[in-house]
């Protein structure tokens, strides 16, 4: 398994530029230039770097519940064998958006997002259970959407 790439700790610039961002991801490299005392094109660059090299990524994130998808919920799952190759099953169902590999009581987490409860039933059974390997699971509804933020990189 290859370690994570290392990148040298972001300046203040580069952590403001983010934060901005994550507030509007479509403000413009002017407001932004205007904020951080830097040009328009510099701003560019540095959006440009950052997104480049992997540090940051600009995406439209979607509210499920917007979208027909009300059910949520996250998915402990118990594996015997290799749990990364379990993961990378995982990892193909589309109605999963988050898979992790931990070393608490499970051996993966999954984020599940689905219609309605019969479509997670199915979703468990039919998809994730008879991938080899996978030994049991728990499944936490979430019941209500507290908090969520994407600002954790520039602490």
């Amino acid at each position: 398994m290859m370690s994570p790439k290392k990148h040298p700790p972001l300046d203040d610039v580069a952590k403001t530029i983010i934060e901005l961002l994550q507030e509007d991801g479509r403000r413009s490299y002017s407001d932004i230039g205007r904020e951080v005392g830097l040009s328009e094109a510099a701003v560019r660059q540095r959006v440009q770097r950052l997104t480049e090299s992997g540090v940051m990524q600009i995406v439209a994130v979607t509210d499920p519940m917007q979208l027909g998808f009300p059910r949520q919920a996250m998915i402990g799952i118990r594996v015997s064998g290799d749990t990364r190759v379990v993961a990378e099953a995982i990892s193909e169902i589309a109605a999963i958006d988050y898979v992790v590999i931990t070393v608490g009581s499970f051996d993966i987490l999954a984020e599940v997002v689905c219609e309605d409860d019969e479509d997670l039933l199915a979703l468990i059974n039919d998809r994730i259970r008879p991938i080899d390997g996978v030994l049991s699971t728990e499944t936490f509804i979430y019941a209500k959407l507290q908090k969520q933020l994407y600002n954790w990189g520039t602490r």
